[in-house]
């Protein structure tokens, strides 16, 4: 079976991994500790706190009729973070700063969260009308926007 992100493209090497873990999980309902190995190589300590976010079931997938899609996850820190899977971008700092700025990660963990949730088949899921997206997406870019005049 192989993994697909409608849209996102990754390092080979990371969709390749996503793809073996998925279809292990699919198999034998767990990801074995190779592939967890690996997972832990690429990202480093990321790997083990997307895994935890996992485990807490802190990724929501909210969708609306008109297909779109958003995820939201609870940060360690109790914030919620917004990804956009379809896109690689997720609103929180280590994104903004390691990701994009510094370019010395792949992910977040936040977004390392969400394919992760994706290929166990854990993330909890949320169907809200378009208005009721558009209304959540507005709140988090009003919120960052008077951060941003703050500092």
């Amino acid at each position: 079976m192989a993994f697909a992100l409608p849209g996102v493209t990754l390092p080979a090497v990371v969709e390749e991994l996503l793809s073996e873990m998925a279809a292990a999980v699919q198999e034998n309902a767990r990801i074995p500790d190779e592939h967890l190995s690996s997972l832990k190589f690429i990202f480093g300590s990321s790997a083990i706190q997307a895994l935890d976010l996992v485990d807490r079931q802190s990724i929501t997938l909210i969708s609306s009729p008109s297909g779109r899609r958003v995820y939201q996850v609870l940060g360690s820190s109790g914030k919620t973070y917004t990804c956009l899977a379809s896109c690689h971008y997720c609103s929180c700092p280590a994104f903004a700063f390691s990701v994009l700025r510094k370019s010395d990660s792949l992910l977040c963990k936040h977004l390392l969260a969400v394919y992760l949730s994706q290929v166990m088949r854990t993330c909890r899921q949320l169907k809200v009308s378009d208005k009721q997206l558009t209304d959540i997406l507005l709140v988090k870019k009003k919120q960052e926007a008077q951060k941003d005049k703050r500092l």
